[in-house]
């Protein structure tokens, strides 16, 4: 499939994707990722092994949408979010239970 990447067309497929990520090591994933065979590698790593392209040179969105519609399973980091308080800890009633100190 044709995809524009950077501002400069680009002729994929998936079998293209899968030959060129083969042997490379996965860098640690800080953003989006993408699942090529049955590891998880970077949206942008991946884009600049295809591309042969500096990766400030796209966004991670572009290669995500190419790879996307090349049938890759795409991701986005999560960032856990803490759990909502459901009132005082059981320190909060300890000290509330004592009091404040007497001056």
């Amino acid at each position: 499939m044709r995809f524009v990447i950077a501002r400069y067309p680009f002729d994929i497929s998936k079998s293209d994707v899968l030959d060129a990520m083969k042997g490379v090591k996965p860098e640690p994933i800080t953003g989006e990722s993408v699942i090529v065979g049955r590891r998880a590698y970077p949206v942008k790593q991946v884009g600049a092994v295809i591309t042969r392209q500096d990766r400030r040179d796209f966004s991670a969105a572009e290669v995500t949408r190419a790879l996307t519609a090349l049938g890759f399973t795409c991701r986005t980091l999560t960032v856990p979010t803490p759990p909502a308080s459901h009132g005082p800890t059981a320190l909060e009633k300890a000290s509330a239970m004592l009091g404040s100190p007497a001056e």
